[in-house]
This record gives structure tokens, C-alpha cells and sequence, in this order.
């Protein structure tokens, strides 16, 4: 049983807005214009152009007009197509695939750092689909960015992350990034947002954005509380939507916070004395908690769902922190694990890594049997695949329950573009943990790989209602244009299950096929045949949608041919990146095993492209040197071939070529 939610107005009037609008402001607007659908190849911003725009943000010309009870704030005002509040993964792959489809993006978070829960303020390791279902990596913005974490920062720094993050938006020539910077009021007209206030103490100025759509990924829908969207928070019952693994009464409970926790192994040995507040934590405390190691620890400190998770913030740190010392206290100080001697305490988070929060209802819930069925939508736009994990709100203090249980899905499952926008709000949609589903569906979708991946398709949809000017409802029901949204996000490499590439601008598709040798299944045909990853079929059983050859004699190659002389400016490959592996930053040895902290050894990293004009004489379009990204786009001056050949030089290890699609566009 799924559900529609249904269209029905909000009935609740925006308290704020005729304050808002009336305020006493005079400000300033960026204007960033670019073209729109579809991306080209990624082209950071200048040293001059990042200088100027954040210059705009603080006008050296003060109108001298301040907020009523403000008088030492300054106001900006901030023109953009799209508002992205909430700098989490979610909200950072959100802004970034608006921007590169042509959307000027302003991006506001409420921290100094990006990544939310895998910040170096949380240090949670990114996990999702492949976790339970090996092979079925993420794939688009989220891979891009694990691939250059991995490459860039062997040494596993969460700091380095941080940055990596930071380079990524701050590099967008369309986004304008607003750290340390809170929303804190919206106004609506009729049932959409017109502009939303955010205020940063650090800079002493409060902003004014009005922007043509907005998104809420702030984990707990701040957003959407100041739009007055529809909401639910805690757990359904089990009638509601028959759900067997929901609870018999609904209630406001939802999963607690934790905080973690790393240590350092030291040559002598290093006391560790709690402070008085730490909890005294004892065997039985334990008998449901497994302690193997502690270099890494522990997802189980978690406390607070039985609280008013956001209002109770400080309570719960502080709990956090007494439990997770008096744990480092048992394990240095209990004499049941006396090889911890030489270890000590090197980092705790100080901020709540949260789970459960509010969520958005938007024009359809996603629920477990959604989850158990693998997600049959025909607006199916990200997939997820995490188990439907639940904890008991307690957290730790119930230490007679298991921490968790977690049930898998069957499979990977799709995730609807009806799930990720506001029911009653036209122009808002949600990103991260905030969709529009019920707390079983929830307690799967929640996991920041999943997030990564919606947030990639809710920005996608967001360039596409600007270009086409509808509302993200008007998107849905238009199914030409609702095709189109999948098929950019196929290009884009999202993976949607059971959508392949039929994008009628893709020149390869009705191309020849011949290479400088085949390996098994891995034949030359399969870079066109619209898949781009093998997929698992269980006991070590693959779908080969892949070519591979030998690089014999320092070069494989892949030829397209064409019937007739084709017009192209555009070449797109898709290479292998080890999507049956495991990749993502994390402090834990058991996670760390089998991940490849540099370029993965499947990818090539050395190749030439080339296209033969007609007459037979062969023209290099690209030449590339240590290559480790799996999505590649070359354009270059328009010109009429008749073939266009991939020459694989060397892999970064792998003795076989391996690519997965080439695309090629007028």
C-alpha cells in the first residue's frame, strides 16, 4: 500500500509575511546568467570572479536602513533563481547540479563547514545502497566527489574534506555560498515562497533572498517551518499505510543523535581520567553494545529521540558527551580491555550528528512497501538501498534493547520526484533526510549517500522548472517533461533503476561499433546499449553492460562509426571507477579494508580522443594525462566526422580498458 498525499491548500496563513515585506530595507542583488540545460564541462570559476562575488555580499555602500529591533545589523539584499538552505550533502549537491544546468544558486548554511554530518564537525562516513547491496554505488556529484577525496586526500583527513567541499561550491561560477548564516524567517504569497531572511552575527548582516524556488535541506525542515509546508514528525501507526514494521499507536518519537568519537595509538602508555559529569559506565551497560576496537566509535552513543530533538539541543549534547566519555572510560579504566593502554582520545564531536527530525509531505510518501517493491514510478529520479534501519528513541538508555534493527530490502530501490517536493508550498522542494515519505521509509532514506543523490536530482528538476517555467507539480505532470528530467540525470550519471539512456541527441546511440579487442561479455556494443554500471545478480553473477580489452602494445581502442558525416561538438565517456567496492573517508579500520584511498585501478587514466573527417584523415579532440574521474565531457569547436575512436594509453592499474558509455552531441 503506498499513498498519495493529496492536493488539498494549506489552511495555515503566514504570520510573518506582511512583516517581511514591509520591512524597511535597502540592499543590493547578484545576478549570475548562464546558459541552461544541457551541462557543459566543468569550468571553475576565476580567482577574480570568486573575489567579486563575495565582495557583493558585503557592499562597501551602506544604505543606512535597518531591520525593525536591528539597528546593528546591516541588510543584503540577493536575487537568485534558486535558494538552497542547508549545506549538507543533500544541500551541496542540490546547489551544485543547479548551478552547472544554468541556475544562478544561492546556497546558506548554518555552519562554517560543508558535508553536514560527514563534516569534520560529525566525522560519519557517507553510506548507502551499496552498503547492503554491493555493486550499486552512487554514481553523478557524489561520485565525483569521493573520487577526488580519494585521489587528494589518502591520509584521510576529515579537515581536507571539509575543504574539498568547500573548493567544489566556492568554485561554481553560479553559486553564491553564505556560511555561518542561519534562515530564520520566510514569506509566502498565495502558496509560494517570494523571499526568505537569513541573518550571519559573524558579518553582522541580515539577508534578503528572493529567488524563483526553493529547497530545504536542513535536516530539520527550518524552511519549510517558515513557509508553513505540511509536516509530520515521529512514527505512524501501523494502519495508517500497513506497514509491518510500524508501530501499533503513532507517537512524536523519532531516532536520537549521537556523537563520535577517534583515538590515536601512542608509544607509552596514556591515562585517561573523566570528568566528574561522565556517565560511570558498566558491563551490563554494554551487553547489547559490542566494543571490538576504538580507534572509531560508536553510531550506538545515541540519545534524545524520546526528547524534542531540536529544541532539546543542548540537553542531548551534553548527554552525548557523558556517555561517550564514560565509555572511553570503561574501555581505558575497567581492566576488561588492557590492550587500550597505549590509546587515547584524539577528537569528540561537540555537535549532535542527528537522524530523525521533520519531514515534508509532499504529493506522495514513500513507504516501506515502496521500499520492499524496489520503487515502481514512472517520476523515479534517485535510488536508495540502505536498510530500513530503526533505533529505539532511548538511544542508550535503554541498554536491554539492541541498538538498532535493521531489515534490507530486497534490492535497490527508485525514490519519485513526487517525494521530493511540498504538497502545499508550489515552489519548495526537499532534499536529505526531509523527504516526503513515512518513519519506516525514513529510517532508509535517511543516509547521506541516498541524500547525496536526491539532492542531485531535486537541483536538476529545479534548472528544468526554470527553464520550462513550470512548478515542480506542472513537472511531474508533464510527462515529456518529466522524461527529459531523467534522461538529463542519466546524462549527468544518476543512476535510476530501470531508466536507460534514450536520449534522442546522442548521436553514438545509432553508431557502429568495432574495438581493438573484446573481453568476454564486455563487447564494444554495450557503451551504447544505455546502461552505464554492471549490474549484481548475486553468488559473484554480473550484467556486463560494460567494453573492456586489453591495453596490449600501449593502447586499446573503441571506434564509433556514423552512417553519414555528423555535425558533433561534444564527446561524453563514462568509465569504470570499481562500483562493486566500497569508497567513502571514515576512521574505521573494518570500513577502510578493502576501500582504495588514490585513483581506482579499473578507471583509465591516459587516453587520446579522435574523430576522422570525411576524406579518412584523423583529428585529435582530446588528449588527456592521469585521468581518475569516472564522467568526462570534451567539447571542442563544432566539425562534421565520420567516426570518432577512444585511444586508451593506460589505466591506473587494471591490465584491461574499461569504459562504460560514449556519448556524442551536435
Amino acid at each position: 500500500m503506498s499513498h498519495d498525499a493529496s492536493n488539498a491548500p494549506n489552511q495555515n496563513a503566514m504570520n510573518r509575511r506582511t512583516f517581511l515585506s514591509a520591512l524597511p530595507f535597502t540592499g543590493y542583488s547578484i545576478i549570475v546568467l548562464a546558459d541552461r540545460l544541457p551541462p557543459a564541462p566543468y569550468q571553475p570559476a576565476s580567482v577574480e570572479d570568486i573575489r567579486a562575488r563575495l565582495d557583493a555580499l558585503s557592499p562597501r555602500r551602506d544604505s543606512g536602513a535597518r531591520p525593525t529591533g536591528e539597528p546593528n545589523m546591516r541588510l543584503v539584499e540577493l536575487e537568485t533563481d534558486f535558494l538552497v538552505a542547508g549545506g549538507g550533502l543533500a544541500g551541496v549537491c542540490a546547489a551544485i547540479a543547479a548551478a552547472r544546468h544554468g541556475a544562478r544558486v544561492v546556497l546558506v548554511q548554518d555552519r562554517s563547514r560543508l558535508g553536514g554530518n560527514s563534516s569534520s564537525e560529525v566525522r560519519m562516513h557517507v553510506m548507502g545502497a551499496n552498503s547492503r547491496h554491493p555493486g550499486w554505488r552512487e554514481g553523478g556529484i557524489l561520485e565525483e566527489l569521493r573520487l577526488a577525496d580519494a585521489v587528494g586526500n589518502p591520509q584521510r583527513s576529515w579537515e581536507l574534506w571539509d575543504l574539498l567541499l568547500y573548493d567544489k561550491v566556492i568554485s561554481e561560477p553560479n553559486i553564491t555560498l553564505l556560511l555561518d548564516t542561519t534562515v530564520f524567517a520566510a514569506s509566502r504569497q498565495g502558496d509560494r515562497i517570494q523571499l526568505v531572511m537569513a541573518r550571519c552575527d559573524r558579518s553582522e548582516q541580515i539577508y534578503r533572498i528572493r529567488a524563483k524556488f526553493f529547497c530545504d535541506a536542513t535536516g530539520d525542515s527550518r524552511l519549510a517551518l517558515e513557509a508553513g509546508a505540511e509536516m509530520r514528525v515521529g512514527r505512524e501507526s501501523r494502519s495508517e499505510f500497513g506497514e509491518s514494521l510500524a508501530y501499533e499507536a503513532p507517537d512524536s518519537l523519532t531516532l536520537g543523535s549521537s556523537v563520535l568519537f577517534t583515538a590515536r595509538h601512542y608509544d607509552r602508555p596514556m591515562p585517561f581520567t573523566p570528568p566528574a559529569w561522565a556517565r560511570k559506565i558498566t558491563r551490563e551497560h554494554l551487553r547489547m553494545r559490542r566494543i571490538t576496537s576504538w580507534e572509531y566509535g560508536y553510531w550506538w552513543i545515541a540519545w534524545g529521540g524520546d526528547r524534542d530533538i531540536i529544541r532539546d539541543h543542548e540537553r542531548i549534547r551534553f548527554e552525548l558527551l557523558s556517555i561517550a566519555l564514560g565509555v572511553w572510560d570503561y574501555i581505558k579504566n575497567s581492566g576488561d580491555h588492557p590492550s587500550s593502554a597505549a590509546w587515547a582520545l584524539e577528537w569528540i564531536g561537540m555537535i549532535p550528528g542527528k537522524r530523525g527530525s521533520r519531514r515534508v509531505v509532499g504529493d506522495y510518501i514513500l513507504t516501506q512497501h515502496d521500499l520492499m517493491n524496489g520503487g515502481r514510478f514512472d517520476d523515479a529520479v534517485a535510488i536508495g538501498g540502505w536498510p530500513m534501519d530503526d533505533h529505539p528513541p532511548q538511544g542508550f538508555d535503554r541498554s536491554d534493547l539492541a541498538p538498532n534493527v535493521a531489515v534490507a530490502t530486497p534490492s535497490v530501490y527508485n525514490i519519485p520526484l513526487r517525494s521530493l517536493y511540498s504538497r502545499n508550498v508550489a515552489n519548495l522542494f526537499m532534499a536529505g533526510r526531509n523527504i516526503s515519505c513515512s518513519h519506516v521509509a525514513f529510517s532508509s532514506t535517511r543516509v547521506m549517500a541516498t541524500c547525496a543523490v536526491v539532492g542531485q536530482a531535486v537541483g536538476t528538476a529545479a534548472a528544468l522548472c526554470l527553464e520550462r517555467n513550470l512548478t515542480p507539480r506542472q513537472l511531474y505532470q508533464d510527462k515529456a517533461a518529466l522524461r527529459r528530467l531523467q534522461q538529463v540525470l542519466l546524462r549527468d550519471d544518476q543512476t535510476i533503476r530501470g531508466v536507460v539512456n534514450e536520449d534522442p541527441d546522442d548521436l553514438a546511440r545509432r553508431a557502429r561499433l568495432t574495438a581493438s579487442a573484446q573481453a568476454g561479455e564486455a563487447r564494444a556494443v554495450n557503451v551504447i546499449d544505455g546502461h552505464t554500471r554492471d549490474y549484481p545478480l548475486g553468488e559473484g553473477k554480473v550484467e556486463v553492460h560494460h567494453w573492456a580489452a586489453p591495453v596490449e602494445g600501449n593502447e586499446a581502442w573503441i571506434e564509433l562509426d556514423f552512417e553519414r558525416p555528423q555535425r558533433v561538438r561534444e564527446v561524453q565517456i563514462t568509465f569504470d571507477t570499481g562500483f562493486q567496492r566500497m569508497l567513502t573517508l571514515s576512521a574505521q579500520a573494518s570500513v577502510n579494508r578493502n576501500i582504495i584511498r588514490g585513483p581506482q585501478p579499473e578507471t583509465v587514466r591516459d587516453y587520446l580522443l579522435e574523430g576522422r573527417i570525411p576524406g579518412g584523415a584523423w583529428r585529435e579532440l582530446a588528449a588527456v594525462r592521469g585521468n581518475f574521474y569516472r564522467l568526462r565531457r570534451h567539447q571542442f569547436e563544432p566539425v562534421e566526422l565520420e567516426a570518432v575512436r577512444l585511444r586508451v594509453l593506460a589505466t591506473n592499474g587494471d591490465p584491461l580498458a574499461r569504459v562504460f558509455e560514449i556519448r556524442c552531441y551536435a
